[in-house]
This record gives C-alpha cells, sequence and structure tokens, in this order.
C-alpha cells in the first residue's frame, strides 16, 4: 500500500486508515511505538499493559469470586 503524508498543521501526517487500525488491532486512543530502523519507519502498537477493556473483563470474571474481598480491600 502507498500513502502519502498530509499537511497538518506545521507538520505532516500519515493518515491510518479504519481496516489498518483494525488489522492491527489499534484505536484512535492507542499509544504507538516509532521506531527507524535506516530508511524504514515501524509503526506498532506500544506494550502498556492490558488496556481498559482487557482489565474490564478481567474484573468481571473475578468479582463473582472475590467480590467481597474487593470491597473490604476498597475501604
Amino acid at each position: 500500500m502507498i500513502k502519502k503524508l498530509q499537511k497538518h498543521g506545521n507538520s505532516h501526517a500519515l493518515v491510518i486508515d479504519k481496516a489498518l487500525m483494525e488489522a492491527i488491532g489499534i484505536t484512535p486512543d492507542s499509544e504507538l511505538q516509532v521506531t527507524v530502523n535506516g530508511s524504514s519507519l515501524t509503526i506498532s502498537p506500544a506494550n502498556v499493559g492490558l488496556g481498559a477493556e482487557r482489565v474490564d473483563e478481567i474484573m468481571n470474571e473475578l468479582r463473582p469470586t472475590y467480590d467481597q474481598m474487593l470491597k473490604n480491600l476498597a475501604e
């Protein structure tokens, strides 16, 4: 796929289409790791933890068993 940079204020931007975002599992809020290797630019999702959605999933799995303990810890 060939893309061109677009003017964005005093800079230029590479627009990432929705299909590309879905293919690599990112959203507009995702943090990205940008690396340069010679004349190549690599953009990948930053490994910054589980993410809010996954934390919610885990908490929903744990609540039936540990709900009272979690409430006690919160106090």
